[in-house]
């Protein structure tokens, strides 16, 4: 993503910070898996955001209008050293150069040039109560400058929430994240196609989750978005089941809820097919059921739609399907009204999607559900779940798990699906299974 892209977001801040204030805001650190190895470094979302900076050990700071520069990063110096150990890394000069900042100062300088910097500024934006340490630091140099103001100086008296600016900025994605999450989707979407052709009976859910991650690696995507779900039978009946080590059954329905990311956006695509390659009469009803209700919703997306139609539209749908075959009895709108539906129907139609896979944004306003605007990204991902041992219904339904999830961009006119790379319609999938590599 272009310099240019994260300077608007700058510039965007910091209008709605205002001149006189402050934002702030850490990156991520390392983390220790074992010993002296780390887990992967993964980039704080809203820092890489504004900053596009990732590294760890660094620190930004936003003030409006002032004359020396407006953007100021803090972090390690470069070290040749660590360059011949750990690769290149940015340094000084390297966070003016390449990342754009107005002025650049050593991470350890931080203690002393920060309260400086608060000197006389009324608010204070930064990310309360995500960072411990953070909030700690900021409360000792704000003290700090309380204790000197017989200097003159005045200390922040207001702590805002930046995400009250930030979830709002991510909500909305431009043309240069449209096109990320766009080749996270088709990335994705290939990964799935992949892990379709290669299931058999025999194999276990673990060496599935290989075939994605095989297929996003080898297009470029070295980061799942986020554990990959790979669940064979009643396994899918688990909403966040993570183990896959269970051996695929011949006749079994198979859940996969994966996506890779692609420069720090996400795609969430999940989708249900037979072992086999070739649905149950069961497993039909059941699976058919699921894409009428998520097909519906998806239909009804465009700018001025509340967030909770999709939703509703499919509850309507899976319970009327439910009571036509026998697993719910009684009045539709009873069943909707009571909501007995969420025994086999518990989470909600989906989520906003982004740099993170459940993305920031407010679903209300003022205590009512949002309207859709151009630019959003969200995921509609109806689904039925039949546990083993639900004796209410019969023996032949129970044990199935089925999901349908795609990526949806709100367009000006209506909606693209992001994911229409990877079947899902029975006949796509069959047809596609009946292929080996």
């Amino acid at each position: 993503m272009r310099a240019t892209e994260f300077k608007r977001r700058r510039q965007q801040l910091m209008q709605q910070i205002g001149s006189g204030n402050l934002g702030l805001i850490a990156s991520a650190s390392d983390r220790t898996r074992n010993r002296d190895v780390d887990y992967p470094f993964r980039q704080d979302s809203d820092f890489y955001y504004l900053t596009g900076f990732n590294e760890s050990g660094a620190f930004a700071v936003f003030i409006p209008e002032r004359e020396q520069g407006e953007y100021i990063l803090f972090c390690r110096e470069f070290d040749p050293k660590k360059a011949l150990w750990e690769g290149a890394h940015a340094g000084l000069e390297g966070a003016i150069q390449h990342y754009a900042a107005d002025d650049a100062f050593p991470i350890e300088d931080l203690a002393d040039i920060l309260p400086g910097l608060l000197e006389n500024k009324a608010k204070v934006f930064y990310p309360m109560g995500r960072d411990s340490e953070l909030d700690q630091q900021l409360s000792k140099w704000i003290y700090y400058l309380r204790q000197h103001s017989r200097d003159g100086s005045q200390a922040p008296t207001d702590l805002i929430a930046l995400d009250s600016i930030l979830n709002e900025m991510r909500l909305f994605k431009s043309a240069a994240e449209i096109k990320l999450l766009r080749q996270a989707a088709k990335i994705s979407a290939q990964a799935h196609i992949r892990a379709m052709r290669n299931c058999q009976a025999g194999m276990y859910e673990y060496q599935i989750e290989a075939e994605i991650v095989h297929a996003l690696s080898y297009a470029g995507l070295r980061s799942v978005a986020y554990p990959s779900i790979v669940a064979g039978g009643k396994n899918a009946c688990v909403l966040h089941y993570v183990e896959n080590k269970s051996k695929l059954r011949q006749k079994d329905l198979l859940l996969i809820d994966a996506g890779g990311e692609c420069e720090h956006y996400a795609a969430d695509i999940t989708r249900t097919f037979p072992v086999s390659g070739k649905f149950t009469r069961v497993q039909k009803q059941l699976y058919q059921l699921v894409l009428d209700a998520q097909l519906a919703a998806i239909a009804v997306i465009k700018p001025g739609v509340p967030w909770n139609l999709s939703h509703d539209i499919s509850v309507q749908i899976l319970t009327h399907g439910l009571v036509a075959l026998g697993l719910l009895t009684g009045k539709v709108e009873t069943l909707i009204e009571t909501e007995a539906y969420k025994v086999f129907y518990m989470h909600r139609i989906g989520h906003w999607l982004g740099m993170d896979v459940h993305d920031v944004g407010a679903y209300k306003i003022d205590d009512k559900w949002r309207h859709l605007e151009a630019g959003m990204v969200l995921t509609i991902e109806p689904g039925l779940y039949i546990q083993a041992d639900c004796e209410s219904v019969a023996p032949k339904w129970r044990g199935i798990g089925i999901r349908i999830e795609d990526d949806i961009l709100v367009t000006v006119d209506g909606h693209e699906v992001l994911t229409a790379d990877a079947p899902k319609t029975i006949a796509e999938i069959e047809a596609l299974m009946q292929v080996k590599p």
